[in-house]
């Protein structure tokens, strides 16, 4: 019995002719041709003012963390359900994340903890779109308008998520994507930071490009560049941008790949999940999730582990999520929870991802279905 994968990178096609391409060339480097038309697909799917490929969500966080000026005594909010990135984007700044809890359906940050954890140290709010279903971000707003903080979005589920027709990442100030291949477009590892604010975007090519003004160089903008401001080496080798560009090539195909998978979880599990006291993903009418994750919640902690036994008993690969970052070791020593969240405890200590992928048949998918539905609940 061949297994069945959590998640598998998927190769659309267009992936040799692409490096091929690349190796072909004399420049191998960032900010080449691939760079510029997978910046161009990028905005033209999202519809930011902006966008920079990076090597990481994670160093498109960080862009955005040195662009906000955080620093020592700064405080910004996250939820404590979350990658780790989430927060060391902060820490990296010498500011603190500040821990609260989420939502229980769309397991999205809770704007009422947001709000209760507001202090005159606070500078962010740092939100998470979890498995690309957008959390509420006309509450968030709200709160950041009266507080006057900025909202970073972390859409690293989210490529192809909508919020009301408008792509997830273009309502905050910044946004960031993620390439990982775990993701539903992939070079590997990579991501993108999306700005939605014209101020920013000279300064953020040169965080990107270590602190210097190399970027207007290329467009002859200036006879030569120089060392101008504080960065990094957050651009990605143009190898990795005609990867990337090949997966966006295919971006429909894709998508309509991994939603046959998502739907079909959404169609075949209702009733086995009233039965057996399970909760299915939920997305609100007004958003549009990407088909990057589809997740249950299981009655006990127990069922959580019980499950994924019983699939693994068959050859299939399904997994839990975060351990929620307030009681980290390291969001212990490095952050700070004014409440505990004990939502994302329990929901952490429940939830089963089923295997998604755009290299799942259908023969896939109804194994899967068949062998979720044979379990039965311990408690």
């Amino acid at each position: 019995m061949d297994r069945i994968y959590f998640s598998r990178p998927y190769l659309a096609g267009m992936e040799y002719t692409n490096i091929n391409a690349s190796l072909a060339t004399t420049s191998w480097h960032g900010d080449g041709d691939f760079t510029r038309r997978a910046t161009a697909w990028l905005l033209d799917r999202t519809k930011a003012q902006g966008a920079l490929l990076t090597t990481s969500c994670t160093h498109a966080l960080e862009l955005a963390a040195i662009l906000l000026h955080l620093g020592p005594g700064d405080e910004v909010i996250v939820p404590s359900f979350t990658f780790s990135a989430t927060a060391t984007a902060i820490v990296s700044r010498g500011a603190t994340p500040v821990f609260v809890d989420i939502e229980p359906t769309t397991l999205n940050v809770d704007p009422a903890a947001v709000e209760a954890a507001v202090t005159e140290r606070t500078k962010a709010v740092f939100v998470v779109h979890y498995a690309g279903v957008a959390c509420d971000l006309d509450a968030i707003q709200t709160i950041a308008d009266r507080h006057q903080l900025a909202i970073v979005e972390d859409n690293a589920h989210g490529i192809g998520a909508y919020l009301r027709g408008q792509h997830l990442g273009t309502f905050g100030t910044f946004g960031t994507q993620s390439w990982h291949d775990t993701k539903n477009v992939t070079s590997g590892e990579g991501g993108a930071l999306l700005i939605n604010d014209g101020q920013y975007l000279e300064r953020a090519e040169i965080i990107r490009e270590k602190g210097t003004n190399r970027a207007v160089f290329l467009r002859g903008q200036v006879d030569k560049y120089t060392w101008v401001d504080e960065g990094s080496s957050y651009l990605p080798s143009d190898l990795l941008a005609a990867l990337l560009l090949a997966q966006f090539q295919r971006f429909e195909e894709i998508q309509d790949r991994r939603q046959y998978v998502w739907h079909s979880y959404a169609d075949g599990l209702p009733a086995w999940a009233r039965e057996q006291g399970v909760d299915l993903m939920h997305v609100p009418a007004d958003r549009e999730q990407p088909a990057h994750m589809f997740y249950i919640v299981m009655p006990t902690h127990a069922d959580q582990d019980g499950l994924i036994s019983h699939l693994r008993e068959q050859e299939i690969v399904a997994t839990f999520h975060y351990q929620p970052l307030d009681s980290a070791p390291a969001g212990i020593r490095l952050g700070r929870t004014p409440s505990p969240c004990t939502v994302s405890a329990d929901r952490s200590a429940r939830l089963v991802r089923l295997p998604l992928h755009a290299g799942m048949s259908k023969v896939d998918t109804h194994r899967v279905l068949e062998a979720v539905t044979s379990y039965r609940s311990a408690s």
